[in-house]
């Protein structure tokens, strides 16, 4: 595959805005393993091949087990998550997929996160869906991605 774009060639800024609001989910306080199960789980949806390699990198990195991220693709029907991130990838499924919460999915985050907490979450899913769409419209090619410590 060939890339269309690369983030080199696009205007000074383009990703100013992006970067910043990814560092201020890292330090938001939301967990950063739940972070990268949902990152992880939305790119599965999207089919973005690049975020896909990007978060299983980066999940490995921060002490996920692979058994756990394989099985983020049925994980309605595996035993490995807790009751959070089972309420979380809810979420993160039904605004992926729908771009909508029902009142079920949204009532079950508040089980167990604060609305601080849920509003981290929301930005974290819609800032993934940004990049999945964007690398699959530039087709960024997968497999080359190095974990950055330093956005750890």
């Amino acid at each position: 595959m060939e890339p269309r774009i690369s983030y080199q060639d696009t205007p000074k800024g383009f990703m100013d805005g992006l970067l910043k609001t990814g560092s201020f989910v890292r330090s938001s306080g939301l967990n950063a393993q739940l972070q990268e199960l949902v990152y992880y789980r939305v790119s599965q949806i999207n089919g973005c091949a690049f975020c896909i390699d990007m978060h299983y990198k980066d999940a490995i990195h921060r002490g996920e087990s692979e058994q756990r991220l394989h099985g983020l693709a049925a994980w309605r029907e595996t035993p490995y998550y807790t009751e959070a991130e089972r309420a979380a990838l809810a979420y993160a499924d039904a605004l992926t997929i729908h771009c909508d919460a029902d009142d079920e999915v949204y009532e079950a985050l508040t089980a167990h996160f604060s609305r601080e907490d849920i509003a981290n979450l929301t930005l974290a899913i819609a800032t993934i869906n940004t990049w999945n769409r964007l690398n699959k419209a530039f087709r960024t090619v997968a497999g080359n991605y190095k974990v950055n410590v330093s956005l750890q």
